[in-house]
């Protein structure tokens, strides 16, 4: 066997790395030249093909199931409560997800675990490291690229009359309603009916465009050394990031560069989290002087009246704690979790979050990672997916100190957001980490 093709896992993962980043787009123009149905599903399925492919090669090279750490055997216990979960008869849990939308959850519920396995089962070169460095930044710069330029010159319009609605609504079985088919946070409305663009890249999501910028950040932060290009790249992240108009994702990246500060010990990171948090609040006030103003369409505008006359008390004002979306989100959380204390042992899985949405079962928790999982696997289930990655979190300490800042912003961010349903965090933030704890990932830092 050529040591091209014994490697070849590592190159999976770089695969995986920028692939994910275009997945959403490329679906979409797909849908649009007319692949549509079993055969776009079957194509869209590129990403779990590759990576099952990747860890079986890998586990047929190295003929063994790392288990040596308490993050391995709390990863293996979380895809049992998974597996166990999906088998179980609905009715014994009150759950009403269909056969499919147990499907559906199984694979968003194991993605994580997947990434993590495959990462764990590679020890890394020197030069591999710097490769999957690299494809990150590079990833994460043309993510920025692509959505600035989108953001100025592309028009709402033209997203209107592409393949986007149909990838999202027929494909995906996601019908948002607030804008002609698009995802509502494509825009974001002040509440004086002038919406605002927002940076959505080709995630097509300012969520998931803003989660890989801050981890691309949090990577470029933790360089010793500073240089002119390294500046540059952050400077042009940074931007991509304000654009995104995710307070969220600025403070999950202050909160990363704190982490970071602590595991290198150096005052540098701590400096750069106070700029960051005085950055978002300056961007979050000032968005609508620099974000491009576009317009609802007649049919949008009176369902966006529709949707203000059912939330008379929601405030336009981003500061506000009756700021429309702050309040969702705040609202979800506080719901999932009183779910999940009055039934601990879980709905079942298909129950909660998109996947229900899409399966058109009713959402018993939505939005934060943990009370849907909660609802899913029951309240031990959530607590050994929380204490699988707090093990995580220790082993990457010692050996990885972007990695741990990463992983801790990826689990604050965790408790608003979906972040395992945003596949590029689940196979390559998951599975970068869990090379780390690779022998040779030990020595390189």
């Amino acid at each position: 066997m050529t040591d091209r093709v014994s490697r070849w896992p590592v190159y999976a993962l770089a695969f995986l790395c920028a692939g994910l980043a275009l997945h959403n787009v490329a679906m979409a123009e797909l849908w649009d030249a007319g692949v549509r149905g079993n055969t776009l599903d079957v194509v869209a399925a590129w990403k779990e093909a590759l990576l099952g492919a990747a860890i079986v090669f890998a586990l047929w090279q190295t003929r063994r199931l790392p288990l040596g750490t308490w993050a391995d055997r709390l990863a293996l216990a979380y895809a049992v409560f998974v597996v166990v979960y999906a088998l179980l008869p609905q009715g014994w849990l009150d759950g009403e997800a269909s056969a499919h939308a147990r499907l559906l959850a199984l694979r968003h519920d194991l993605l994580p675990v997947a990434g993590y396995g495959l990462g764990r089962l590679l020890v890394l070169r020197r030069e591999e490291i710097r490769l999957l460095r690299w494809v990150l930044v590079g990833t994460a710069v043309v993510v920025a690229v692509v959505g600035i330029v989108d953001v100025y010159t592309v028009s709402l319009q033209w997203w209107r009359d592409s393949g986007a609605p149909g990838w999202f609504r027929e494909q995906l079985g996601l019908d948002y309603d607030g804008l002609s088919g698009l995802p509502e946070n494509f825009v974001y409305n002040p509440g004086d009916e002038r919406p605002l663009r927002r940076l959505v890249s080709t995630f097509l999501s300012p969520l998931a465009s803003s989660y890989l910028l801050v981890v691309a950040l949090l990577l470029l932060a933790a360089r010793r050394r500073v240089e002119w290009w390294s500046a540059a790249i952050a400077v042009l992240l940074l931007a991509a990031l304000v654009l995104t108009h995710t307070r969220a994702a600025l403070l999950a990246l202050a909160g990363g560069l704190v982490v970071l500060a602590i595991a290198q010990r150096r005052l540098a990171p701590v400096v750069l989290a106070g700029a960051v948090v005085l950055l978002g609040v300056a961007s979050v006030g000032l968005y609508d002087r620099f974000a491009p103003e576009t317009r609802f369409t007649p049919t949008e505008l009176e369902l966006q009246r529709a949707h203000a006359a059912e939330e008379p008390g929601a405030s336009g004002d981003a500061f506000s704690a009756n700021e429309s979306s702050l309040s969702s989100h705040w609202t979800n959380l506080r719901d999932g979790i009183d779910t999940v204390v009055h039934h601990p042992q879980g709905f079942g899985l298909g129950n909660a979050g998109v996947t229900a949405k899409r399966s058109g079962t009713r959402p018993r928790a939505g939005e934060s990672t943990y009370t849907e999982l909660g609802v899913e696997i029951g309240l031990v289930g959530a607590l050994v997916f929380v204490a699988w990655n707090l093990a995580l979190l220790r082993e990457l300490w010692r050996r990885s100190a972007w990695l741990a800042a990463s992983l801790a912003a990826v689990l604050a961010l965790a408790l608003q957001t979906d972040v395992i349903g945003v596949h590029w965090l689940a196979v390559v933030v998951w599975g970068l980490c869990g090379a780390a704890l690779g022998a040779e990932y030990d020595r390189a830092g």
